[in-house]
This record gives C-alpha cells, structure tokens and sequence, in this order.
C-alpha cells in the first residue's frame, strides 16, 4: 500500500471520528436546549463524549491495519510466484544446455569464477572432473591448449569473439566458439561434426567393403583413403582418369597394389591441412589439360578414413578456368586471391599468406572473406578507419564490379603501402585481388620527386644560363636566366621547342647579332658525331655584352649549353690592369729618380762636409757664432748623408739586390759604432745639452752572427729615432740580452710616448710628422730597421712605457746565416 493510499484511508478515519463524537455528546446537547443549557450538564457529558471518539476511532485504526498487512502479504505471494517461475525457466534452459553433447562455460561481470553448464564429458577424456575444462593444457594439445588460452583472454579482455577447431590429446577435434554476452562472456565447446563419441569404441579396422562396391559402380573418379593420408582403394574410373595422366604408383609401403596419387605432394598436403581443419570436409578445384576440370571433394568416415569424389565441372563460355590458373598464379611473386560469388576463397598462391602474414592452417579453401578481413583488422592490418563495416561494405561492392576496378592504395598501419586491384572473376561472380606492395616505389618517387626539387631550385639560383637540349635537339630542361640573358618570352621555352625555334626567336630578340651566333652555337648541338668534344669560348654581343659559354656533352646523350654574362668583371679586369701597368710605369719611374736623386746629392753633400770640416779646424779665427754655425752645418750634413744612405738601401732592397754578409759579430764593438755615429749626429750646438745614452749589455753573450754593416744601421736608427723623440738631456737606454737562441736589442726614451697611430706610423714605410721638428724623419728610419730586422728572420716591437716614454724591442736569431727576403 503507497503513502498515498495510506492518507486518503486515514483522512476517511478522522472525518469518521468528528461525527461519533458529536453523536455521542447530543443526549447533553439535547438536554441543555430543554433546560435552559445548563452549562453544568454540559462539562459533565463531555468526558463520555471523548471516550466514544477515542473508542470509535481504535476501531477503525485496527481495521485499517488488517488491511494494511492483508494487502502485504498479497504482494509478497505474488513475488514469490514470479520469483519461482523464473527459477523453474532457468531450471529448464540449464537442464536443456545439460542435455546437449557441448559444454558452455559462463563468466559473468560481476565475477571471475565460470559457471559450466553441459556434459562435459562431451570433450573431455572419460574419468575427468568438470573443472578439469578450463584447465586446457590437460585434455589439448600444447598448441591449441596454448592458443585457446590466448583466445580467452583476447574475448574476456577486448571483447574479441572467435571460433576455431581444436585438437584434443586422444585424438579427438572439438570445436570452440566465444563471445560477449551482456556485461559477461561465453565459451562454447562441442565436438566436430562426423566424429565418434568420447568414451566409445571404434573399430581399429573399418569395414568399408560395401562402399568399396558402391564406389566401383560409380561413373565419376572416387577413390578411398585411411587416416594417415594414403590412398587405399580407387574405382576403374579413377583407375583410367589416372593412366591417362601417366601417374604411377610405388604402392603403399612399397607395394604395387595402392592407386596412384593425382595430385603433386604440395597440393597434397595442403589438401589434407584443409581437411584437417574442416573437421569433415573439403574441396578443391583441378585442371589437366586435354581432360578437363574437376572438383575434388572429400569427406570423413568413423575410424578415420575419407572417401573423394571428382566431378566433371561444365564450363559456360568466357568462364575462367579457376583451377586451371591456379599452377601459374602459385609461381607468381605478386599477391593473388581469387574468391567466388559466395565471398568463399577458391585459391591464393604462397605471396598473398606472406603479404599479410596469415597461417596456413588459417587460410583453407571455403574460408569466407569477411573472416579475412575481420581478422586483419583485429591484427592491426587493414588501414584505419573510422567506420569499419561501413568500410568493408564498400570494399565487398567488388562483387559485383562488371570491370576491373581502378587501383586503391591501402596505408597500413605497419608503414606499409599496399596496391589493391579487383577484377571480376567470371561471368558467374567472384573476384580477383591483385595486391602489390608499393611502399619502396612511393619511397623512391618521393626521394626522385625532393631530388629534382632540390635540383630545378638550385638551377633556378644559378647565376649561369643552363639550357639543356636532347638528341632530337629539343630544349629539355633551363633555367629562367636563360630566356633573360637572350631576351627570350617566356612563351618561347615552355613547351620545349627547337633549337631552330630558339635560334629564330634570338634573332628578333638580337637582330643585330643574333641570327649569327645561334647559328654558330647550334653546330655544338646537333654535331651527333661520337668523337666531339666539349667546348668554350666567349662571345661580343653588338649590344655590348660579354658572355662566357661552353658546351658539354652529358653522359646520356644530350648536351648542356651554359652561359655566363662576364660583362662586368671583364670590364673591372681591363681597368685593373690598366691601373697595374701604370702603378708598374710610377714605380720603375720612382726607383730611377731615387737613384738618380741620390747619387746626385751625394757630391754636393760630400763638398759641404768637407768644407765645413775645415772651417771647423779654423777655430781660432772664427766667433762662437760661426762655430755654432759650423757645427749645425755638420750635424745637419751627417743627418743628410744618413737620409742619403737610408733611401739608397730601400731602393735596393725593394728592387730585390739586397744581400746579407753574415759573420761573427762583437756586441759591444757594434754599440759603440752606433754610439759614435749618434754622436756624430747629436753633438753639443750653443750650450743645449746632448742625449745621455745609457748602454746596458749582458754579461756572456753567446755568438752573435749577422751582418756587421746591416746591424750598425739598425742600432744607430734606433737611437737616433729615440734621441729625436726624447726632450734634449733625456735619456735613452739601450738593453742587450740573451732569451734562448734569440738576442733582444731594447730601446727606451723619454719622449711623449706611443699611440696606436704611432706604432702604425713606425712599423710603416711613412715620415710620422709633427710640430716638433726634432721628431721629424723617424719613419724613414724605423723603415729602414724593419727592413733590415726581417731581412735577418727578426721581429720588431714598439709599446708605450709608464709614466712616459716608449719602449722598442728587436728580436734577433743568433745565427741568422739563413736569412729572409724584405716585403
């Protein structure tokens, strides 16, 4: 009963109650009204009033509660009745699937224990516990035990329903079938057809000599054979069809009286593996020519035996011979499968198992191709898509293709690229799968396709004319400089034209010219004569161009005509050139007036020193002022003689005729020449005080070898320029040392310091100048000890000193017998 109900029933008990107790209170009222209500009488009713209503309503409540439970227990029979009907329907289906020879093993998905409904003694050897089912290893081979292992866990796991044939250890094949069932799964397992119960007796040798008499009545070839595959009995019609076929037996076991075999071991054995796994029956399509076409079919008799018939198939016209191909497809290295109108395979050759990797006991004559594809696709085979029946469909509509379907290309997921072309099989239906696996071609046209791109984009950036030409002298390949450096539409090379058309398109380009050279360029082309050779040349356009071109002949044939416009640089070279003959003409003319100009200083000069000296012998007739005089004369004399001899040395070296006298030379002794002729230049003129020259040479000095004259005028160069650079008084210091097997001749003044223009200005052929004119000529100088210090294979180095002064340091060989060449 519902809360509602309940509700409605108590409200009904409360209307009820309200007019009870109004009954039960009416003497009080009654008597109120005929006395004058007497208020007295009315408190003393109302208690008998209550109690009526309390009464009236237990009453009812009790009423209301036997109800209440009545209906309940009405609800619950009802329940039970339905509960024990559905119990008596399970009853009746378990003991149906009991009665069955198959066992059907249930889990359910709320569990993982199995239930097992049937007799299991339908597939398991006779004394075995029914739980022994699941334990597969114990009652089927390690093969199948192993994968119907693999299978179960493959349906309870993903879902993946299957059915197979088995083969038991005493022999037996029992056939096994799973699948998803509600939120659980089920495994069916049933003996194969045609095969004797387990537990019963067979005998060891059947009795066949009634069927033996049977078949040797029958018109059609037939023929008997035992467990093992051997051939026991054949008709006299299989007899003739086998002597006509020239097949000949050893006999069983070596005997003479066993027919002979009509088909080849291979086909053979595939024919009993089929059989095998049938598990009663097989057939096969045969062909010899000039006897027709057959279908074998073989069944399995109790004991292990099979009987086979051949039956003569009629061809319609325009039928293929299935069987007939079958010999040239297996030789075949492309992937062929062949089914009939029932999507039922009728032959494939070895590629096709290898293509997809499927086994041989897999793929059986009859085997219907959506098992095929089904399987694929739970291997990971088949290409993906998002809606596989719907997929499938589409690819079974080849049954009823008229013609041969264009090629449909399949990506696996394996990387693979598979070619499929389906044609119709005969007039009857059917189809042929042609497969061809055409991932190295697409591979190789992708790497030709990137290779040619790679190729025309680096011809595109050439900035040569590349323009190729066949055998027939066709344009074949070119590069967009090519029509602009000839002033070519592109019209002109698009659709690979003729020389002649190039030529002529050329001349109304270059009307001047044109028509002229492309016909001397088209002699290279069309000259197919073997001994040619490649050449080059440069053509003048009349429109001022230069071009550099060759023709080469390509290993294939055709020639490559390249151009490459020199206009520019041809220009830039004859300028250069021109400049270089004029720098050439400036130098030898420099060189000529060096020395004419030296040598013709060199005599004035010498009377001015010899003057000079004499009136500086005069001393007693001369002022103080024309002393000063005289000796500004002959410092500026000895100074001029230096510049003199220092050009003259430049000039020889620069023409390459400087020559080094290497020999044992005396530090010392080439100090104080150097000191001598510093003095020459630097004496004491009107009372301004000489440079304080400070020698510091290292005791045992090893042997110095060098040249004597050479070393003199690096020395006194270097003070001279130090002495020019420092304020008059200051000092200059001359360092000699050993390091190793060199000898460091360092200089230091007072002077100004170096910058880095400075040391530019030293290590360089130029005059450094400035406002002083004591520092003027140093260039020249520190030119002449550069040239002289790499002349001796040396090094010269100048740097700034702290707080002032510069510091130059030579680096010198000790034996510099093998001297270098001056820049």
């Amino acid at each position: 009963m519902g809360p509602e109900t309940i509700r409605r029933r108590w409200r009904f008990v409360g209307l009820c109650a309200a007019p009870s107790a109004l009954v039960s209170a009416s003497p009080a009222f009654a008597q109120g009204i005929n006395s004058g209500i007497n208020a007295g009488a009315i408190a003393g009713a109302a208690p008998l009033a209550i109690a009526l209503g309390a009464g009236g309503f237990a009453v009812l409540a009790v009423a209301m509660v036997r109800t209440l439970i009545a209906d309940a227990n009405a609800r619950q029979r009802r329940a039970a009745e339905q509960i024990a009907g559905l119990r008596a329907f399970v009853d009746e289906y378990e003991a149906l699937l009991a009665g069955t020879r198959e066992v059907t093993v249930l889990w359910p998905g709320n569990g993982p224990e199995p239930r097992l409904l049937g007799q299991v003694s339908a597939v398991l050897p006779a004394g075995r516990r029914p739980d022994a089912v699941m334990k597969f290893s114990t009652w089927l081979v390690p093969e199948d035990a192993e994968r119907l292992a693999r299978l179960v866990e493959a349906l309870r796991v993903d879902g993946r329903a299957f059915e197979t044939s088995l083969a038991t250890t005493d022999g037996r094949s029992v056939r096994a079938a799973g699948w998803v069932l509600g939120n659980g799964t089920a495994l069916r397992l049933r003996p194969a057809y045609l095969q004797p119960l387990a537990g019963a007796e067979t005998p060891a040798q059947p009795d066949h000599s009634a069927l033996r008499k049977a078949l040797a009545l029958a018109g059609d070839p037939a023929y008997l054979r035992d467990a093992s595959g051997q051939l026991i009995f054949a008709n006299p019609a299989y007899e003739t069809l086998a002597r006509s076929l020239g097949k000949t037996s050893l006999g069983k076991n070596g005997g003479a009286a066993a027919p002979a075999e009509l088909l080849d071991p291979a086909a053979l054995d595939r024919h009993l593996k089929a059989l095998a796994s049938a598990a009663g029956s097989a057939s096969l399509e045969l062909s010899w020519p000039g006897h027709g076409e057959f279908r074998l079919v073989e069944c399995a008799m109790p004991g292990g035996d099979t009987v086979g018939f051949l039956h003569p198939v009629e061809r319609e016209a325009g039928d293929i011979g299935l069987a007939h191909i079958g010999g040239i497809i297996e030789t075949l290295a492309t992937p062929i499968a062949i089914f009939n109108a029932d999507k039922e395979l009728v032959h494939f050759n070895q590629a096709y198992a290898e293509l997809w990797g499927l086994d041989e006991h897999f793929l059986v004559e009859g085997l219907d191709e959506r098992a095929i594809l089904d399987k694929l696709r739970t291997e990971g085979l088949l290409p993906a898509q998002r809606d596989y029946h719907e997929w499938r469909n589409q690819h079974l509509a080849a049954y009823d293709l008229t013609r041969p379907r264009k090629d449909e290309i399949w990506h696996l997921p394996d990387g693979r690229s598979i070619k499929v072309i389906a044609a119709p099989a005969s007039p009857k239906g059917g189809v042929v799968y042609v497969f061809e696996d055409i991932t190295e071609r697409l591979a190789l046209e992708s790497t030709n396709k990137s290779f040619s791109s790679v190729q025309r984009e680096s011809l595109n950036a050439l900035s040569e004319a590349v323009a190729v030409f066949g055998t027939n002298g066709r344009l074949t390949l070119n590069n967009p400089r090519f029509a602009a450096l000839w002033k070519l539409p592109a019209s002109a090379v698009a659709d690979h034209p003729h020389i002649d058309q190039i030529a002529e398109a050329c001349g109304r380009a270059l009307p001047e010219d044109g028509p002229t050279i492309w016909r001397d360029l088209k002699r290279g082309i069309i000259d197919l004569n073997p001994t040619r050779t490649d050449t080059t040349g440069r053509l003048a356009r009349a429109d001022g161009r230069l071009l550099d071109y060759a023709i080469t002949r390509l290993p294939d044939g055709q020639t490559m005509m390249t151009f490459l416009d020199v206009t520019e640089s041809a220009n830039y070279s004859r300028v250069l050139k021109e400049r270089n003959e004029a720098l050439i003409a400036a130098d030898r003319l420099k060189d000529a007036f060096v020395k004419n100009v030296s040598y013709e200083l060199r005599s004035p000069l010498t009377n001015i020193i010899g003057f000079a000296d004499l009136l500086a012998q005069e001393g007693d007739t001369l002022t103080e002022r024309q002393k000063a005089y005289t000796d500004y004369i002959r410092a500026s004399s000895t100074t001029l003689g230096v510049l003199i001899d220092n050009i003259l040395d430049l000039a020889t070296v620069d023409a390459g005729a400087a020559e080094l006298k290497p020999e044992l030379l005396d530090v010392p002794t080439l100090v104080e020449k150097a000191r001598a002729g510093l003095s020459a230049t630097f004496i004491e003129i009107g009372g301004e005080k000489p440079i304080n020259l400070v020698v510091d040479i290292e005791d045992n000095l090893p042997p110095f070898v060098a040249d004597g004259t050479r070393m003199v005028q690096i020395l006194y160069n270097l003070l001279s320029n130090a002495a020019r650079f420092s304020p008059p008084g200051g000092q200059v210091k001359l360092s000699v040392s050993a390091r190793a097997d060199r000898l460091l001749f360092v200089v230091e003044d007072e002077g100004p310091g170096l910058t880095d223009e400075m040391k530019e200005v030293i290590l360089a052929r130029i005059d450094a100048s400035t406002t002083d004119g004591r520092q003027r000529g140093a260039g020249l100088g520190l030119a002449i000890v550069r040239t002289f210090v790499n002349l001796h294979g040396g090094t010269i180095t100048a740097e700034p000193r702290q707080p002032r002064g510069s510091r130059i340091t030579v680096n010198l060989p000790r034996d510099s017998a093998l001297a270098g060449v001056a820049e």
